[in-house]
């Protein structure tokens, strides 16, 4: 159920497309913005729903909006309130905006889906994974610290951290004068396999790629982490939010 207060997108009160599986037909129905439980219950007493060419009038009854043939006075079911869910590979030297009064290269120039927005952030010199969505319940879930939902990062780092710099940032490190909660860190034993990135990591001596995964996310957290420890972030690609990964996405292709 969505939240009380916030944007119009988050006082939507449920949304089509987490209407996972088989659902009571008053539910499919009020999530479709017909009205109310009640007025919908109402309107399938009366005969005027039918599932797959059968007329229902049992408001226990289930269907899947995504599956089965719902019409209501033989109109088929609007599907206005399915939300979009949209993947982004980000690429490096992009503002996670859609406008930009310095006229620098934003999500516009790669997305052209209208309503949505992006559910967390990458700084303009990050890459990798972003979740873009006009469901303001997900991007909640997905943004706020208090779910914890995994975000899987690979950073190139300058240098090669010792055991006692992993460690710290397994444990936490204090970063502008509070302490990150723990992380899962590992160092790579080979570089993993990426594209290119845009505009080259400078030339250094010895570099390390690390597999971090967060699960709060302030600010630059990253790179803040890693310079703590004395190996600045050379190169940062968010590769995972939760369970969703790239899935072979280039820099500056999407896919629902």
């Amino acid at each position: 159920m969505g939240r009380q207060g916030g944007t119009p997108e988050e006082k939507r009160s449920e949304c089509l497309s987490r209407l996972a599986g088989r659902q009571q037909i008053t539910r499919v129905l009020a999530a479709a913005g017909v009205g109310s439980r009640s007025r919908c219950a109402g309107l399938v007493r009366c005969g005027r729903v039918t599932v797959n060419g059968r007329q229902t009038t049992n408001p226990q009854d289930r269907a899947d909006p995504f599956r089965d043939r719902i019409t209501l006075d033989q109109k088929p079911l609007p599907l206005d309130h399915a939300c979009r869910y949209l993947l982004l590979n980000k690429p490096y030297g992009v503002l996670c905006a859609f406008t930009d009064p310095e006229g620098r290269p934003t999500l516009s120039d790669y997305v052209q889906v209208p309503g949505v927005y992006a559910a967390g952030r990458l700084d303009w010199d990050s890459e990798g994974l972003l979740l873009l969505t006009d469901d303001g319940w997900l991007a909640h879930r997905i943004t706020h610290p208090r779910h914890k939902l995994p975000k899987t990062y690979l950073a190139q780092v300058e240098g090669v951290p010792d055991q006692q710099a992993l460690v710290a940032l397994r444990t936490g490190v204090v970063v502008r004068g509070r302490r990150t909660a723990p992380a899962e860190v590992k160092a790579l034993d080979q570089e993993p396999d990426l594209w290119p990135r845009s505009q080259p990591v400078r030339p250094y001596g010895e570099k390390r790629w690390l597999r971090i995964v967060l699960r709060e996310g302030k600010k630059r957290q990253v790179r803040r982490m890693t310079a703590a420890v004395g190996h600045p972030t050379l190169r940062l690609v968010r590769i995972g939010i939760g369970p969703v990964t790239l899935g072979g996405l280039q820099p500056g292709q999407w896919r629902d």
